[in-house]
């Protein structure tokens, strides 16, 4: 026999399904991932902190889990709603159930529920705090919960999933290590092993480093670039990186991800507003002004860079085909980009992977 679950959001709806994965109970931000393939990826992706995650495509788990795909060392998000999850997996590369990986990283999900009528009324109402549960269904008291838990405004996240001291990390090819040509100091809000690979792959050494870490600290480790990891939350809460950033500004070419793109904003002076909505998804259509040509990429941001309050130094590179949001930033002076998406994006798609030979090429030209 099934076991309920009940999704309760602040504004008092309800949504009543099945028990999925771990049982518990949670609250976080109630929000839409329009991704086709790649839940793995989601899940392990350390952005989707405090976060409650609906997948807009009907049937999840099909291909199972496996132990490659990982963005992380463990599941991030507060909760996972879907429409229907696949009894068994079905891929060459599977190790085991999504049930079961949910179960084993202890996060709570809900199934058989309306996903569709539930996105709509995200998109209609804008994102908001709710309360997953499979232990105790009380209606009244999850909407409480819901009211009561804390507000992504405002919000620092990044010390919740930060690393706790520097680590190197570098690629081995057929046994043999690559020759590193250049070392990068990557600032962890939230890392993706994705980022990592992408730059090692391109003949970098990489420290990892964590977000508290000073700019004297970063320079003192002698870096050819500095690159500004993706990550959760508010990004005008992360003061200290903000800090940090004006002070590397012109020191080494700088690369910004997602939250690093926010940060970046800040620290080049511009503003940073929390979207309705926000755009979770591996098919944002995302045009290039540089080129002008559209590139298909993956999204996972609650907020964005405010245009009009960018200084006129500051060009910017890339614009978000659905709203017309910033996407893209270019500092001439001080050598420094970021784009709101992800260049890594495993398991795709790759229109953007050419950002990171783009900053190869910046370090290359700083020697």
């Amino acid at each position: 026999m099934p076991e309920p679950a009940l999704l309760a959001l602040e504004d008092g709806t309800l949504w009543r399904g099945v028990a999925l994965g771990a049982r518990g109970e949670h609250t976080g931000e109630v929000v839409f991932n329009t991704s086709m393939t790649g839940y793995q990826e989601v899940l392990t992706d350390p952005s989707y902190y405090q976060q409650i995650v609906v997948m807009t495509t009907a049937h999840v788990g099909n291909t199972g889990v496996n132990l490659e795909d990982d963005e992380s060392a463990r599941a991030w998000l507060a909760g996972f709603a879907v429409r229907e999850t696949s009894p068994r997996a079905s891929n060459w590369r599977a190790s085991g159930s999504l049930n079961d990986f949910l179960r084993d990283r202890g996060v709570v999900g809900i199934s058989e529920i309306d996903t569709r009528a539930l996105v709509r009324h995200i998109r209609s109402q804008g994102a908001m705090r709710g309360a997953l549960s499979s232990v105790n269904l009380d209606p009244d008291r999850l909407i409480e919960l819901a009211r009561t838990s804390p507000s992504m405004q405002g919000a620092d996240l990044v010390q919740y999933v930060t690393c706790a001291e520097p680590y190197g990390w570098s690629m081995e090819d057929d046994h043999r290590r690559l020759d590193a040509t250049f070392h990068v100091v990557a600032y962890d809000f939230g890392i993706k092993t994705h980022s990592l690979r992408s730059l090692a792959a391109r003949g970098c050494r990489v420290t990892v480093v964590p977000a508290s870490t000073s700019a004297a600290e970063v320079l003192a480790l002698e870096p050819d670039g500095i690159l500004l990891s993706n990550g959760p939350g508010d990004p005008a809460a992360v003061t200290y990186a903000i800090e940090s950033i004006c002070q590397l500004l012109g020191r080494v070419p700088i690369m910004g991800i997602c939250l690093g793109h926010q940060l970046l904003g800040l620290a080049l002076g511009g503003e940073a507003y929390k979207l309705k909505f926000g755009h979770r998804g591996s098919n944002q259509p995302v045009k290039n002004l540089l080129t002008g040509q559209v590139e298909i990429t993956t999204h996972n941001h609650g907020f964005a860079v405010r245009a009009d309050s960018l200084p006129r130094d500051v060009e910017i590179t890339h614009v978000n085909l659905n709203d017309q949001c910033v996407e893209g930033l270019w500092s001439r002076k001080h050598r420094a980009f970021s784009v709101q998406f992800h260049p890594e994006a495993a398991p795709g798609p790759h229109d953007a992977l050419g950002l990171f030979d783009q900053f190869v090429s910046m370090m290359a030209d700083g020697r």
